[in-house]
């Protein structure tokens, strides 16, 4: 876009000082982000974003979301005595013409404007240091939002929902769009899939069954939506388009999935794929350090299930899009979802073989 047609976009917000430069910032996969620098001295920089309304369909319940979740924080760090809050939860700036409103839309496109957080970088690297960061930042997140008065709406529906993701898995060998269900190797993942079906979907009948609450929960805990200052401690957490109810497993097994794999999820090295128990157990320190405060015993209990939980969807996930024929995610080569698949499956089989492990050390955790 020209800069004629951002400043444009930005004059419908209310800001300090006036534009003096627009560039894009970072390389998000979803939305396109621009840093607004200011010209006056005490005025802030800014960030514009455009929503993509391909992922988020109702943006207008994303933004109402996000406005409850930090005006909620923000309450909270004044009511601590906090200092330079606006450094420790995001800031969104309000449009000219309602203040009440938190986006603006242009010739169809959604925007919005949030306070640039000065002197804070974000990370890519997991290492037992961030993970345990990582941890304390996303459990005080959770702590911080269990009194929230507020019911949050669901911005994507059914994300984290094992039952749905099993349904979509059976509709597409049903059409088996491509042919490829019979393959031999797809033929042994679904037997795979298949025997641990019952024990994976165990969290939506607890939740059925009232024993599993939901909470508000991020839902895209990667150590990248965390803002760390130049001393390596947690201001913030960021990209808050995911926020939304769901079961404390999404947090916690999300996280771990991305950073306790040994390697990346499309390596197709089924030999280097595995869990690292460094991460597992610097992560699970950190979350329970600050999150114990309001989990309960079924939650705490079910943590290493969380673990395994979120490679076994993702199996499913990428095996589901490579029988759909590879409309979803982006693939490089015909078998790049399936191997995708595949690694996932190794994660969880090298999960299952820690599991004894992992409940011993969140018990002693939490004595």
């Amino acid at each position: 876009m020209t800069q004629e047609e951002l400043r444009a976009i930005i004059a419908h917000f209310d800001i300090n000082g006036s534009v003096s430069e627009i560039k894009p910032l970072g390389e998000g996969l979803i939305n396109d982000t621009y840093k607004v620098v200011t010209t006056e001295q005490d005025a802030p920089d800014y960030v514009l974003q455009r929503v993509n309304e391909n992922v988020f369909p109702d943006v207008d319940m994303v933004m109402r979301n996000i406005k409850a979740v930090t005006t909620h924080i923000r309450k909270k760090l004044e009511e601590q005595g906090e200092d330079d809050i606006d450094r420790k939860v995001l800031r969104f700036v309000p449009l000219k013409e309602d203040a009440e409103r938190l986006y603006a839309v242009v010739d169809g496109k959604y925007w919005r404007l949030m306070v640039f957080v000065p002197d804070a970088v974000t990370k890519q690297a997991v290492n037992a240091e961030s993970s345990r960061a990582a941890g304390l930042a996303f459990g005080k997140f959770q702590a911080m939002l269990a009194d929230l008065p507020v019911q949050l709406g669901e911005t994507i529906k059914d994300f984290h929902n094992m039952e749905f993701r099993l349904q979509q898995l059976k509709e597409a060998i049903a059409k088996d769009a491509m042919g490829r269900v019979k393959e031999p190797q797809v033929q042994q993942m679904l037997r795979e899939i298949e025997k641990r079906e019952y024990e994976m979907c165990k969290a939506e009948r607890m939740g059925r069954e009232g024993v599993l609450p939901k909470r508000v929960c991020h839902c895209d805990t990667k150590v990248n939506n965390m803002m760390f200052d130049k001393r390596d401690n947690v201001l913030c957490v960021i990209d808050l388009d995911t926020v939304m109810p769901n079961f404390v497993f999404s947090d916690y097994g999300d996280f771990l999935r991305t950073g306790a794999n040994f390697v990346s999820e499309d390596d197709p090295d089924m030999r280097a794929v595995g869990f690292n128990m460094e991460i597992f157990k610097a992560f699970t320190e950190g979350y329970l350090e600050s999150a114990k405060g309001f989990l309960t015993p079924v939650e705490v209990e079910n943590l290493p299930y969380a673990a395994s939980l979120f490679p076994y969807m993702q199996c499913v996930r990428f095996l589901w899009d490579y029988l759909s024929g590879d409309k979803y995610w982006k693939v490089q080569y015909p078998q790049h979802n399936y191997i995708r698949a595949n690694n996932q499956l190794h994660l969880l089989l090298s999960i299952e073989e820690h599991l004894p492990e992992m409940k011993e050390f969140v018990a002693r955790c939490v004595q």
